[in-house]
């Protein structure tokens, strides 16, 4: 994940006018608690004369292309937004106090520095997108957080994009360790034609993965029957339910081994696989995965185990990701047709994929300020085309 130490985001306005500096882009949920999204912005005096200034933090769920939203049908729910006005300045009394971050960016900076804090709450949404198919050009469909700066005499009053700045965060969320068991489960089959069964048992070594952390599985395999396990395939699996708007569910397979054993009848087997899911050039182009709120032209990796606490609507959530080690046998006769008579055998592993506990911390070297314009190949900015915010 990005962010944390010393580094600043920088980002101004088309117009040059109105520049707005964040601390990270992304915020963490803790699941009690999410990181407070902080910054300043700076204006122009000349530009702001008797205006307003105000910062805006929105979330949305697209589900479609932008394409589709015709006829007055729009496939885009506001989920939360909060403005807050940073000039004039509130009364004093009812002012946050100055974060480190902030007091240390306004010294920096100097004059015409307005602080802003925005709490979310906590049973937002993460940011997650589902990866677009290679001839899709429009905006995925997922969960977007843009913060937005502008000037204006009210907040009835539209705003060009070109006087404004935006900057697409993210939110993404940790899961302490905790005192689950590992997943393990096991089946037995019986076939026609076999007087004794065949026995699959499946074990994870925990329930808890960081992303990029090799999973343990093992495999015990006690084939009793006469028919022939002619493959065996370790697999992890992305189950994603879309909430808002319909009930779709994606299952995306998003790592597999397939290793050259086989069990012979009246035989047994085990071995400890291990498997990573990661996203990497074997599933970059699988449409509909869950990834951790893809943007435009930045890689990013798969999505987070949803976490959900008792109680919560889950509709809020819009889209909820699980993950399973899914163990398959492939069974058959021996022989030359033994691969028209092939059937299956196979146990499902549930487990959580998060990321770790993030260690971040404001220390004493000198803030880095990092300009963050990013061009197309067309020369159009790519953080405009990411957000869908509107006005």
């Amino acid at each position: 994940m990005a962010g944390g130490g010393n580094r600043v985001f920088k980002k101004p306005s088309p117009n040059g006018k109105i520049t707005l500096y964040l601390g990270k882009r992304d915020y963490v949920d803790h699941v009690d608690h999410v990181d407070p999204v902080e910054g300043i912005i700076t204006v122009d005096p000349e530009y702001l004369k008797d205006r307003k200034a105000y910062v805006q933090l929105s979330c949305a769920f697209r589900y479609g292309r932008e394409d589709m939203d015709v006829l007055d049908v729009k496939f885009r729910k506001e989920i939360y937004a909060a403005t807050t006005q940073v000039f004039p300045p509130l009364p004093e009394d009812t002012r946050p106090s100055l974060t480190s971050l902030q007091e240390r960016l306004v010294k920096k900076i100097g004059d015409n520095s307005f602080p802003f804090v925005f709490s979310l709450p906590e049973n937002l949404p993460c940011s997650v997108s589902l990866q677009p198919g290679s001839d899709d050009t429009s905006k995925s469909c997922g969960v977007d957080f843009v913060v937005k700066a502008f000037c204006a005499e009210n907040l009835e009053e539209k705003i060009h994009r070109r006087n404004s700045v935006r900057l697409v965060i993210r939110k993404v969320q940790f899961a302490a360790e905790r005192s689950v068991p590992p997943s393990r489960a096991e089946t037995t089959r019986q076939f026609l034609m076999s007087d004794k069964p065949l026995q699959l048992d499946a074990a994870l070594d925990k329930e808890l993965y960081y992303h990029k952390e090799p999973i343990q599985v093992t495999v015990n395999i006690n084939n009793s029957s006469s028919k022939h396990v002619k493959k065996i395939r370790i697999s992890v699996e992305q189950v994603t339910e879309v909430i808002l708007y319909s009930q779709d569910s994606y299952v995306k397979s998003v790592c597999a081994e397939e290793p050259s054993d086989t069990v012979p009848p009246s035989s047994s087997f085990s071995r400890v696989f291990s498997i990573t899911p990661v996203m990497d050039a074997s599933n970059r182009e699988n449409r509909g995965m869950a990834l951790d709120g893809k943007q435009k032209h930045v890689d990013t990796n798969l999505a987070s185990s949803t976490i959900l606490v008792e109680g919560m609507d889950k509709e809020v959530k819009a889209m909820l990701v699980s993950y399973l080690v899914r163990v398959k046998l492939t069974v058959g006769r021996g022989g030359i047709l033994g691969d028209l008579t092939t059937s299956e055998v196979f146990v499902d592993l549930p487990f959580t994929l998060t990321h770790p506990k993030p260690v971040e911390s404001l220390g004493d070297e000198d803030i880095v300020i990092e300009d963050f314009v990013r061009k197309t190949c067309d020369g159009k900015d790519a953080e405009e085309e990411e957000a869908q915010a509107e006005g």
